[in-house]
């Protein structure tokens, strides 16, 4: 079946739209009598094997919820396409909350007032700006705004004073935890060609007096599209990639991050190290660490505030009724926003540089973690079931190497593993956000450098790279930032 055009008409409605991206077929449809819902679904989620022309449903990444008219800044901040004109205003509603910005109690806003008293921002958005990538800050700049620093020590705990995450800010009348600056070591890197490219390595040094063995992890915002896509997505399915103890010997290693739930263990599927398991845990998390906010998932009224902090413990906090200071239905409204952010449609999938790239990214088996494909859950929320997605991850931990390892592990991940990112949008990433600072901690500046840093169990992939002529590099290059 020949993919339809990225603007054909035939797009026009969301139901058309449905059937494109989804994997049901229409009884009579002449595909649905030659073969089954299985082989199908089997046959689209294949590898391909002909890099002459895009693939089937290609450009549409997102599935039928895709992006498709607009690649501008505000491109990571549209409603999902497949959202009915309810679901919209539902949306809209959570972005509202998402770019609120909350104030220090009490407060004559009583919807908005409960901040701190230690935190990383003041809103969502204060990170995550235009839904985004975070970036580092200048080398020498205190000012941390969209990357934070958890705290552990060799065992995964937290510091027992500053606690899991390190605060830069604090209301008035209040000293924040202190400031963490950043330099940079150079690491020059010599591609078998003899061409160097200077790399660059990030030293954290601040004033606060961690306790022994407790380290400062970086993390940068990560970007917001998707996300209910990446949670659509049948446990088995990313199961069926894992491989941990490298059964077949081919290097990749991959494992579940499995979290304690309240019906028993679950799979970790969001932020750097797969450390929650849904956008709602997710949220829960960035409000009570990052802002000080409490909600029935965390509510403790003084965020990240340790039982050594008695002045963060005593300071005046907005749920003085007895209930959270983001109550369920606004914490509903975040996660619904953030579910439904949509994914751009891929650009000049067809020209020949991209789709040579794509092979050549194919031939370096980067693909062996950055799985293309994967079809969502037909029992899924009814915008997002069914649906033929493109997010070049396989969500599972894998060994980085030394070279991009934390200082200290988190929870159950150790310090060199990370969950693989996914790749969609990564191409708009200079247009949104204005940089192009990439990994978890934002020393990449290009996505050559990003790809120069892979060790551990991504090193055969990123030597197989280096071997490449430089024309062949800018080819993958160029396939990235078509994604």
């Amino acid at each position: 079946m020949a993919p339809l055009p990225l603007k054909s008409p035939a797009l026009n409605t969301r139901a058309s739209l449905l059937l494109l991206c989804g994997l049901a077929l229409l009884p009579g449809h002449p595909l649905a009598a030659a073969e089954t819902q299985a082989d199908r679904k089997a046959r689209l989620l294949a590898l391909t094997q002909d890099f002459t022309k895009p693939e089937p449903y290609e450009a549409l990444q997102g599935g039928s919820g895709t992006n498709r008219s607009r690649f501008d800044r505000n491109t990571f901040s549209l409603p999902s396409a497949a959202l009915s004109f309810e679901e919209r205003g539902d949306f809209f509603l959570g972005n509202g909350v998402f770019d609120r910005a909350w104030v220090v109690a009490p407060s004559s806003t009583l919807a908005s007032d409960g901040l701190g008293p230690l935190f990383n921002a003041r809103s969502c958005q204060g990170c995550h700006v235009k839904d985004g990538r975070g970036h580092p800050p200048a080398p020498g700049d205190g000012n941390m705004v969209s990357m934070l620093f958890s705290l552990s020590d060799a065992h995964g705990n937290p510091d027992p004073v500053y606690g899991h995450q390190f605060q830069d800010q604090a209301v008035p009348g209040m000293a924040a935890e202190g400031k963490v600056r950043v330099r940079y070591r150079p690491v020059p890197f010599t591609y078998p060609d003899g061409t160097t490219v200077m790399l660059r390595k990030p030293v954290y040094s601040t004033d606060a007096a961690l306790s022994d063995g407790v380290a400062l992890n970086p993390r940068i915002a990560p970007p917001m599209i998707g996300l209910g896509l990446f949670e659509a997505i049948p446990e088995a399915a990313i199961l069926a990639h894992a491989d941990p103890g490298d059964a077949d010997g081919d290097g990749i290693s991959g494992r579940a991050h499995w979290l304690a739930g309240a019906g028993g263990r679950v799979l970790g599927r969001f932020g750097w190290k797969a450390t929650e398991a849904t956008i709602r845990d997710q949220s829960a998390v960035a409000f009570h660490n990052d802002m000080g906010l409490s909600t029935s998932l965390f509510p403790a009224p003084h965020g990240d505030c340790t039982a050594a902090q008695t002045a963060c413990r005593g300071a005046i906090h907005g749920d003085e009724n007895g209930g959270p200071e983001v109550t369920d239905d606004l914490l509903e409204l975040v996660t619904f926003y953030a579910a439904n952010l949509a994914v751009p449609a891929r650009r000049d999938i067809g020209d020949k540089d991209v789709l040579a790239g794509k092979e050549l990214f194919y031939k370096a088996r980067c693909t062996a973690c950055h799985v293309p494909k994967f079809a969502t859950a037909a029992d899924a929320p009814r915008e997002r079931r069914n649906q033929l997605i493109w997010p070049y991850s396989d969500f599972l931990l894998h060994d980085m190497g030394p070279g991009l390892a934390d200082a200290t592990p988190t929870g159950g991940a150790e310090a060199a593993e990370w969950r693989t990112p996914p790749l969609w949008g990564i191409g708009l990433t200079e247009v949104v956000n204005g940089h192009s600072f990439f990994l978890h901690d934002g020393r990449a500046r290009s996505l050559e450098e990003a790809i120069l840093w892979h060790g551990g169990e991504a090193q055969a992939a990123r030597d197989t790279y280096a071997a490449f002529t430089a024309e062949e590099r800018a080819k993958i290059l160029r396939f990235l930032e078509s994604l």
